[in-house]
């Protein structure tokens, strides 16, 4: 299997070189693991999902949107 630096898969997924470290670290990209002072990420690894979105969010009145 091939393994790819934090750099490239932020490059690869559109995010940070320090957002893929803390994913890695919260166990959050399947199959990463510590290799020294960085992360060894499978090259197929997928993008976690971000944790921040809801599937629904609230209007301004206080009703959720559906």
């Amino acid at each position: 299997m091939k393994y790819i630096a934090p750099k490239e898969a932020g490059e690869k997924w559109g995010i940070s070189e320090r957002r893929i470290q803390l994913l890695c670290k919260q166990g959050r990209v399947e199959g990463a693991y510590r290799l020294g002072w960085t992360w060894a990420i499978p090259e197929d690894a997928e993008k976690p999902a971000d944790g921040r979105l809801r599937e629904q969010r609230r209007t301004k009145e206080g009703e959720r949107n559906e």
